[in-house]
Formats: structure tokens, C-alpha cells, sequence
């Protein structure tokens, strides 16, 4: 086994990120599952629901390997994500860089695609709690939108924000 302690990304069963983010905090387990607000619309009414930003994945920080096995011992865990041999880890930074992205109010849209875009501009968020993170602009129906891209999951953020908040890399530097 190629454990090393950090925050590791746990595959769980569909529909359970929420019961299982609870039970490793029972455990006192320090986890994280990034939700984001959508809104759902029923033919009577609107309303804010809480979702999983990343379906079927919750995040732990682990420090010991009795750690890594009481974290797979959880009901609705199915396993560790790994590429290859290695159990895939999350920098610090990107999980504080998700924590910022699902914190921030000005951000509405949010939701994830694991097609990287082909076309598309380099950016910087020059404003905002998301100050820093480097994005791909993408034109939709006149609405900037940026693309947070976290290497460890071979995943895409979308995320709608503000023209303002965005500007060209070169200026940034």
C-alpha cells in the first residue's frame, strides 16, 4: 500500500456524500465535501438546494494509516481514488482554493465538467476570495465564465463570476 498522510479523495456511493462526510466526522475524521447552491425549480415553486460540487467524491485528511483504514471502514465508502499504483492526494492549496470557490457569494452557476476546454483564454482572478487562481475563460450567451482546473481529480470547475473579477495574465504579473 502507497499511503502517505495528507487529503485523500474517497469514492462513495451515489447519493451518499453527505451521510458519509458525517459519519467520518463522528469518527473525528477531518473531511471536506465542497456543496454547491442550485436552484431547483418544480412546477409550483423555486428553491436554494445544497448538491454535491463533485458527485460521488468527499475528502479526508489523513495522518496515519489506522486513519486510512477506519476511513474506508464507513458505510458508503466504495474506495480510495487512485492513478495506477498511487492514491490520488490534494494539495493544501487546492483544497482551500475549493473551500474559497464554494464560500464565495458572488459565484453563482457552479458546477463541474471533466472535459477540459479546447478553446479559450488564459486568466487570472484579479479580485474576490479567488484572487490568484489562474482560469480558462469561456464565452456562453455573453457570460464570462471561468474554469478552475484541479490536476489531482482530472477535473474541471465551472464557476459564473463577475467580468470585473477577471483580467489578462500578463497584467497580474
Amino acid at each position: 500500500m502507497n499511503y502517505s498522510s495528507g487529503w485523500h479523495v474517497m469514492y462513495v456511493r451515489s447519493r451518499w456524500e453527505k451521510k458519509v462526510h458525517e459519519s467520518l466526522k463522528e469518527i473525528s475524521l477531518e473531511t471536506f465535501l465542497p456543496l454547491a447552491k442550485t436552484i431547483k425549480q418544480w412546477s409550483d415553486r423555486k428553491k436554494i438546494v445544497l448538491k454535491p460540487l463533485l458527485p460521488s467524491y468527499v475528502f479526508v485528511n489523513l495522518n496515519t494509516p489506522m486513519e486510512f483504514h477506519k476511513a474506508l471502514s464507513v458505510d458508503g465508502v466504495c474506495s480510495f481514488i487512485r492513478f495506477g499504483k498511487e492514491y490520488a492526494k490534494v494539495t493544501d492549496k487546492e483544497i482551500n482554493n475549493l473551500r474559497s470557490l464554494v464560500e464565495d457569494k458572488n459565484i453563482m452557476d457552479l458546477q463541474t465538467d471533466n472535459n477540459f476546454p479546447k478553446i479559450g483564454e488564459k486568466r487570472i482572478i484579479s479580485f474576490g476570495s479567488l484572487e490568484g487562481i489562474e482560469c480558462e475563460v469561456i464565452k456562453v450567451n455573453n457570460s464570462n465564465k471561468i474554469v478552475v482546473r484541479i490536476d489531482s481529480l482530472q477535473q474541471n470547475i465551472i464557476a459564473t463570476v463577475p467580468t470585473s473579477y477577471v483580467s489578462e495574465l500578463a497584467m497580474a504579473i
